[in-house]
Order: C-alpha cells, then sequence, then structure tokens
C-alpha cells in the first residue's frame, strides 16, 4: 500500500527563493551543524510568512518578516551540540549557554551589512511583553513587531516537535499552551516591583497576532484534510481494483467452463499489483476498506478540530 504523502505545514504561498547567497551561506551552515535546527528555522519562516498575510502587513514587511524568521535561530551555530541537541531537560547552566544563541545570533547578523537589517529577530524572539523573557528582558513596545509574530510561530513550531505532532488532531491542545502564554501572569517575579503593576497587564505573548495566527492552523488543518482526501481517493480506486479481482474470482468458482475460468483467472493475473496473488488478495482488499474508514475518521476528527480552534477564547 502506497503510504500517504502529507507535510505538517502547507506549502501554499511560502516559497524560499532569491535568497541573498550570505543568507543561504548561513542557513547551509545551519544545517550542517544541526538539520533539525534548520527545518525549524524554516518552519518558523513559513508561518510567519502566513501570519503576516493573515494580519495585513505589505509584501515588503512580509519578505522582511520571513527573512528574519530564516535567521532567527542563527546563534545556534554557536551553541554546542550536546546542549542543543540533548533530548532531556537543560539544566541551568546548559540553559544559560542555550540562551546565548539569541546575542550571538544579533552579533552574527549584525556585523554582516547583508544580514545586519535582520538582526532583530534574533535578539528578540525570545523576549516577552510582560518582561519575563530574554537576554534582556525588554517590555511591550520595545520588543520589535517582527520579533512579535517571530515569537508566536517559533513556540507553536518548537511545541509540536516536542509533541511529534504527526496530525492537526488534538492541535487545540497546543494552541491552549499559547493562550495561556498570552494571558498576564497572576505574579512576576523576575520584574522590578516598579514595573509589576504596569507589565502585569499583558502576558508573555501578543495576544491579537496569536488570534490572528490561528487562522493560519486552520489552513493547515485544512490542508491535511485536502490531502487525506487525495489519498482516500487513491485508496477508493485501489479498492475498485480489489473487488473487480474478487467478482472475478467469484465467477471464476461458480463457472462450470474450462475456458471460462481460464478467462477469468487471466483477468485476476491482469488486475493484480506487486505481491498480490490469488491467495492474499481478500485480505489486502480488507486493509484497504479499513485504511478507508481510518482516513474517513480522521477528517472527521480534524473538523472537529477547526470547530474547537474557533470557539478558543484570549
Amino acid at each position: 500500500m502506497i503510504k500517504e504523502n502529507y507535510d505538517f505545514y502547507s506549502p501554499y504561498n511560502f516559497k524560499l527563493r532569491n535568497l541573498d547567497p550570505k543568507i543561504q551561506y548561513q542557513l547551509d551552515l545551519l544545517a550542517s551543524h544541526d538539520l533539525i535546527t534548520r527545518k525549524h528555522s524554516e518552519n518558523v519562516a513559513n508561518l510567519v510568512y502566513r501570519l503576516c498575510e493573515y494580519l495585513h502587513c505589505n509584501s515588503k514587511f512580509i519578505l522582511y518578516a520571513t527573512t528574519c524568521a530564516l535567521l532567527h535561530d542563527i546563534g545556534k551555530l554557536f551553541v554546542p551540540l550536546d546542549i542543543l541537541t540533548k533530548p532531556g531537560s537543560l539544566t541551568d547552566e546548559e540553559f544559560e549557554i542555550m540562551k546565548k544563541h539569541t546575542t550571538l545570533g544579533y552579533e552574527l547578523c549584525y556585523k554582516d551589512l547583508k544580514l545586519r537589517p535582520y538582526c532583530d529577530g534574533a535578539l528578540y524572539h525570545h523576549e516577552s511583553l510582560n518582561g519575563t523573557g530574554y537576554p534582556n528582558g525588554v517590555t511591550k513596545k520595545e520588543i520589535p513587531y517582527v520579533a512579535q509574530i517571530i515569537r508566536v510561530a517559533d513556540e507553536y513550531d518548537a511545541i509540536v516537535a516536542k509533541r511529534q505532532y504527526k496530525t492537526h488532531i488534538n492541535i487545540s491542545e497546543t494552541l491552549k499552551v499559547l493562550i495561556k502564554d498570552a494571558k498576564p501572569e497572576e505574579y512576576i517575579k523576575t520584574v522590578a516591583l516598579d514595573q509589576l503593576s504596569k507589565d502585569s497587564k499583558v502576558g508573555k505573548i501578543n495576544s491579537k497576532i496569536l488570534k490572528t495566527f490561528f487562522k493560519v492552523v486552520i489552513d493547515d488543518t485544512m490542508y491535511e484534510i485536502y490531502c487525506i482526501r487525495e489519498y482516500v481517493s487513491h485508496l477508493v480506486n485501489e479498492q475498485e481494483r480489489l473487488k473487480l479481482i474478487d467478482n472475478f474470482h467469484n465467477k471464476m468458482l461458480t463457472s462450470k467452463n474450462d475456458k471460462k475460468r481460464e478467462y477469468f483467472l487471466n483477468g485476476m493475473k491482469v488486475l493484480f499489483d506487486k505481491g498480490e496473488t490469488e491467495e492474499n488478495y481478500k485480505d489486502v482488499l480488507d486493509e484497504y476498506t479499513k485504511a478507508i474508514d481510518n482516513k474517513k475518521f480522521m477528517i472527521s476528527k480534524l473538523y472537529d478540530e477547526i470547530k474547537i480552534i474557533k470557539k478558543l477564547k484570549i
């Protein structure tokens, strides 16, 4: 049985093209250092591109924001692999080293005139509106708008990767985590007392950007539904072929004429796919039927997920 071909994020409208050679060079270095981080950067850029469209940003800003997203984790080139790829939780010391990827990425971009315009993405993408982020603990309007956009996409993709999502079923649970980060905290330990009342009224991430981001997630869910439907169409064609084989087989068993039996047997052989035989085709047919039922159930669950997302409140 041919496997379903599906990318988690919709490729529509997002294409990496005409990148400056210096940007491409840095991304290639990142890929050679850690392919997962490079893939994450592309995922975030994909999400940022489409999020900016829903935010009605102009085309120049969309290109700028997407490039910032591609380079937002470029500082991880300088993070040791044993820390960057550690499967478990980081120690406090390791986390301090990991946090430096923001300033190191900023410095890398700032030193190169071609990369300098995009250094804000690297420096600010872990900052929080309420001042609890890093590396500088800045707040609200001190955080560039492009970094606020990247923060939402970055956090979402990080959760998706950590939970190893292969489908958008239950993706609303991830959005609920982001909603929690968009709401004010009852008590903020890491900001000065004179900032407490001012900054406690906002969460870590921009709630308006997050609400718009729901549309991107719904788009990706609809894209998955489209891919599953295309796959079901293929499965149904295979199911019909196997049903025809079964029909020939039944006619062969009930035929009293040797020539007719030979005719139906040859018909079956013509329709057999690789590995299929007279002895196992019914098992294959049963496998396709179960797969169709399973995929139709998935489509139903994905539509339910969209309904849940549309009802989420921030």
